[in-house]
């Protein structure tokens, strides 16, 4: 029962620190968390995985993350460009790209205006961190 009481404050907790600035996105766009799990062979991180969809069009505004992340595009095309690897870039369906801790997210957007597209995110960060920034 504890662990269940413990899964239902840590999965409200992801959802409030993922989604914590929805106009920071496209009307449509969802954030949805998967699952967090802390790190008991790193102790004081957590690793986080949440599914992003963006609507045709759709766009975040610019931001950082805490930790480091990883993301896997799952369906169509997302433009992405981060401050600490390069400009940016269209990823397909399969590709995957990195985000360093301390880098700000400069583009992330799907790259069509007619279909949909989403991508998976996994956060490696501290326990309990706001997950994205917005605005900085």
């Amino acid at each position: 029962m504890t662990r269940t009481i413990s899964a239902l404050f840590a999965a409200i907790a992801l959802a409030t620190a993922v989604c914590a600035a929805p106009a920071a996105h496209a009307e449509g766009d969802q954030v949805r968390p998967v699952r967090s799990e802390k790190l008991p062979n790193v102790p004081g991180k957590s690793l986080t995985a949440v599914v992003v969809n963006y609507v045709p069009g759709g766009k975040s505004a610019r931001h950082h993350h805490s930790g480091s992340v990883f993301a896997y595009v799952l369906s169509g095309e997302i433009r992405s460009e981060n401050s600490a690897t390069g400009p940016a870039r269209v990823y397909k369906a399969g590709e995957s790209f990195f985000e360093p801790p301390g880098s700000e997210h400069l583009v992330s957007e799907n790259a069509s205006a007619t279909e949909p597209a989403s991508l998976l995110a996994v956060f490696v960060a501290d326990d309990g961190a706001q997950l994205t920034t917005f605005g900085k």
